[in-house]
């Protein structure tokens, strides 16, 4: 975090990554924002899971072992468990999240709901510890919620190729991603009037106040997310409302902001199935199944490795 958080405030165009929302307040957030009218994407997925399971489940060679990076409370994952479950093939459910409160409290809850599975929680950044995820197949690696959308293309492109290299010939990928739509459904998404996602946002403040001794005043912010048409990406950033200079003692750095300063605190990236083709294939995996739900705003895709 430290290394992190130094680089982004010491740039022209500061930023942090999104990676830090994800405290126990920012993960109860975040579960919030799912449930809110204007933020399509978990209703559209949970459709699709609901749909669709069962045809996951068979496509994915019925796996054993289903693994969930930024699992949070597993609240849609559960309907593929069913599927797993009734298939006679479910063994072992691996939440993986960073925020460990979330993680023991998904695997304690699912260990309980699902008897007989082996449930093994791991805290970790799966971004960078992948790698430490267990083998013993067929498995399902999951990414879900359009996570993948907050990896800017160069980082996207490194963790697919390592998704590649962990899969065996029996695995698969199922990733969620958001697909490309009307400006005013996409920035509504992101602009609730209910401000839950601006308290969101400013959260990573918090989350810098705490861990690094930083004085940032969270009212001296305002949430700032709309489209970028050029990018196919929704721009998220806290502009500052006042000239200020933040002291991070943690760092003994002090970083100025002028009036009307922008900080990026993440991007949500939104697909066409064309060009999805074209990512899976750069990382080395195929797409070999594609869902999506009955108003076409989202789609699940079940991949496999080339080799």
């Amino acid at each position: 975090m430290a290394a992190d958080v130094r680089a982004g405030l010491s740039r022209p165009f500061k930023e942090l990554s999104p990676r830090y929302f994800y405290d126990e307040r920012g993960s109860q957030l975040f579960e919030q924002i799912t449930e809110l009218p204007e933020y399509y994407p978990t209703r559209c997925e949970r459709e699709i899971l609901v749909e669709q399971s069962d045809a996951i489940c068979r496509a994915a060679n019925n796996p054993a072992t289903l693994i969930e990076l930024g699992s949070g409370s597993a609240a849609k994952t559960r309907v593929l468990l069913d599927a797993m479950q009734c298939a006679g093939c479910l063994e072992t459910y691996v939440p993986v999240d960073i925020s460990e409160e979330i993680t023991r409290q998904t695997a304690e809850q699912v260990a309980a709901e699902y008897e007989g599975v082996n449930v093994r929680g791991l805290v970790c950044d799966f971004e960078l510890d992948l790698e430490r995820i267990e083998a013993g197949g067929p498995r399902v690696i999951a990414l879900l919620g359009g996570t993948i959308g907050n990896f800017a293309p160069q980082q996207r492109a490194g963790f697919l190729r390592r998704i590649a290299n962990l899969l065996d010939r029996d695995d698969r990928f199922l990733l969620g991603t958001d697909l490309v739509k009307d400006r005013a459904t996409l920035e509504a998404a992101y602009n609730d009037p209910a401000g839950v996602t601006a308290e969101f946002n400013k959260n990573v403040l918090a989350v810098l106040n705490r861990e690094l001794q930083a004085d940032f005043d969270l009212d001296a912010f305002e949430h700032v997310a709309r489209w970028d048409a050029e990018n196919l990406w929704i721009d998220i950033r806290l502009r500052s409302l006042a000239g200020q200079i933040v002291n991070v003692k943690a760092l003994d750095m002090q970083v100025p902001f002028a009036a009307g300063e922008e900080m990026r605190t993440e991007i949500s990236t939104k697909y066409a199935r064309g060009g999805l083709d074209g990512i899976y294939a750069e990382a080395g995996l195929e797409i070999t199944d594609w869902y999506t739900d009955s108003e076409g705003l989202f789609g699940l895709s079940l991949a496999r490795a080339r080799h």
